[in-house]
């Protein structure tokens, strides 16, 4: 079959790397160790069931979605470019 610039099994390859660079993106963040008593960007307290249950949180949870909204929109960008890009 035909595929045009791309080889057989671009599109899945592709794929493969998002989810990947995803991954390793997210085990980059995991963090370790105790966490702390207080949220490092506004030193407001954090409750012991959230220390319990993500080890080593720096974060509140409102602060938690600020940063999580941050860095969904750094990392959005498109892998495979637009069909004319392609064709020059």
């Amino acid at each position: 079959m035909a595929t045009g610039w791309a080889g057989d099994g671009a599109v899945q390859d592709q794929i493969d790397a998002t989810v990947n660079d995803a991954v390793s993106r997210a085990r980059r963040q995991l963090r370790k160790g105790p966490g702390l008593m207080r949220c490092e960007e506004c030193d407001a307290e954090i409750p012991e069931a959230r220390r319990m249950a993500v080890p080593g949180v720096r974060l509140c949870v409102t602060c938690q979605e600020l940063h999580d909204k941050e860095q969904a929109s750094a990392a959005m960008f498109n892998r495979r470019g637009s069909k004319d890009s392609q064709l020059r």
